[in-house]
């Protein structure tokens, strides 16, 4: 078929249907951003400790990877502009509550709903994306434009929280999303044609599956967290573990016998599919546990207010949009393995520099140099795990892989946060009973925390150069990856 007869299949308002639902992606990825600057506020107002502190970042985390899946899923089969409007309503609606909360509970409550509403909203707005621009440059164009907005979302959403923090309260970091769903819902009506996929046979949607791997994973992370007041080897933590596999294992025994199993085991044969779910899982724990403890500390250790802790993260984005201008290309040129390889040892280096960190710390000299370059190096650890864990999947696959790698980052960054915040808060706690200043012992909490996000970029990079498979695809192939990745992932 030519040119202009494949043209005049194509809907003449796509570009604005792309502007539509990126600024409806645009609030969930400043969503993930905007919350952590505000978390000293957070704290201080309803009165969270440490170890319960995290439980914002985590209630949102776990429950977005968690039904990801499932949101895909539901989006395919029962229409995804339907999904998308539903998933939408439910984050403006919590998002609401997450402002008006007036104690913990409501506010942690109000982040898994949130979560739950991220889950619907960003694999069907991606698959609107994916279904409105045809395959080829056009598509690659959008899935560009797409993944630069998202990541333009982070930078921002950092900034507006510092600003909006110091302005008018935390609570508005919330309300925040409401005009922004309110204005984006009916042009989504009114632009956005609805589409799903046609079923033969019977429609199953395997929402044990995800109920039994989401209250796994939360049942190990609520086991992570109490690590620091009951110890590793105590009844709870040993109970709470054992609770987690076996919801876990009862979560693949359902995979394994489904007739349309949310994640098809089989995929895991795939060399990519499971190195790059492993190296996109070590990447999360790192990434965002790395941002959790670095907003805390910013403001905790260096003093800063919450816009200068915003503005102070404005150089690790700048840096990270170099980082996935550069990545396609080293992927197309030399390769997924020495793309991940060089991502990973810079982000083990960077980590491990944050790891110095002491009460005398300043932002120039010590957090500024080691953000900058951790910013560089994520990109060029997502894109070719990305890449790693769609390539060579059967095609009807290819959206369940996509779905999956997110998926596991999101997982990863909840173990990640659990996992330090119980380190950082006993190391600090110890250091406190040996007599340690509070500046010290903060300090010293956090380059502990910061040490363990070191260590786990660098078994990222030990898969690396061990295990990972090396690739090389087109630049094109590369964007839409990287716009997959930052699109769910974010």
């Amino acid at each position: 078929m030519n040119r202009s007869a494949t043209e005049s299949f194509l809907d003449p308002r796509r570009w604005r249907i792309l502007a539509v639902l990126a600024v409806a992606q645009f609030m969930v990825v400043l969503d993930a951003t905007i919350v952590n600057v505000a978390l000293p506020s957070i704290r201080a107002d309803l009165g969270f400790d440490a170890t319960n502190l995290q439980w914002v970042v985590n209630a949102y985390t776990l429950l977005f990877g968690g039904f990801l899946l499932l949101g895909g899923r539901l989006g395919d089969l029962l229409g995804r502009r339907r999904v998308f409007l539903t998933g939408i309503g439910l984050f403006a609606v919590a998002s609401l509550a997450g402002g008006l909360a007036t104690s913990q509970d409501l506010l942690v409550g109000a982040r898994a709903v949130q979560g739950f509403g991220a889950a619907l909203m960003s694999p069907a707005a991606l698959a609107l994306v994916v279904t409105t621009f045809p395959a080829g440059r056009e598509r690659a164009t959008a899935m560009g434009i797409w993944a630069s907005l998202a990541g333009l979302g982070g930078t921002v959403g950092v900034v507006a929280g510092g600003v909006l923090v110091d302005a008018v309260g935390w609570e508005w970091v919330f309300f925040v999303n409401v005009p922004v769903a309110i204005a984006v819902v009916p042009f989504v009506l009114r632009l956005v044609r609805e589409s799903r996929e046609e079923v033969v046979g019977r429609r199953t949607y395997d929402v044990a599956g995800a109920l039994t791997a989401t209250l796994g994973l939360m049942t190990l992370v609520y086991a992570v967290i109490g690590t620091d007041q009951h110890g590793w080897g105590s009844t709870r933590t040993l109970g709470l573990l054992a609770a987690s596999v076996a919801l876990l294992a009862t979560f693949v025994a359902i995979e394994s016998r489904s007739y349309a199993p949310l994640v098809p085991l089989r995929l895991f044969a795939n060399r990519g599919v499971s190195t790059g779910n492993v190296a996109q899982l070590l990447n999360g724990a790192a990434f965002i546990g790395m941002f959790f403890l670095l907003a805390l500390a910013m403001q905790s250790v260096l003093g800063m207010s919450a816009i200068q802790t915003g503005i102070a993260f404005v150089p690790m984005g700048v840096t990270a949009i170099a980082g996935a201008t550069l990545a396609p290309i080293v992927v197309a040129r030399y390769g997924t393995r020495v793309t991940y390889a060089t991502g990973a040892l810079l982000g083990t280096v960077a980590l491990g520099f944050l790891s110095q960190m002491d009460a005398s710390v300043s932002y120039a000299a010590h957090v500024l140099p080691a953000i900058m370059v951790y910013g560089f190096a994520i990109p060029f650890i997502g894109v070719p795990n990305t890449i790693a864990a769609i390539r060579g999947v059967p095609a009807e696959r290819a959206g369940t892989a996509s779905g999956l790698v997110n998926a596991s980052f999101q997982v990863g960054g909840a173990i990640g946060v659990a996992a330090v915040t119980a380190l950082a808060t006993s190391h600090a706690t110890a250091l406190l009973a040996g007599g340690s200043s509070q500046a010290e012992a903060l300090a010293g909490g956090y380059a502990r925390g910061f040490a363990a996000t070191a260590i786990v970029a660098g078994l990222g990079l030990v898969l690396a150069l061990v295990a990972s498979p090396s690739l090389r695809v087109d630049a094109e192939e590369s964007i839409e990856a990287e716009a997959d990745m930052v699109a769910v992932a974010a």
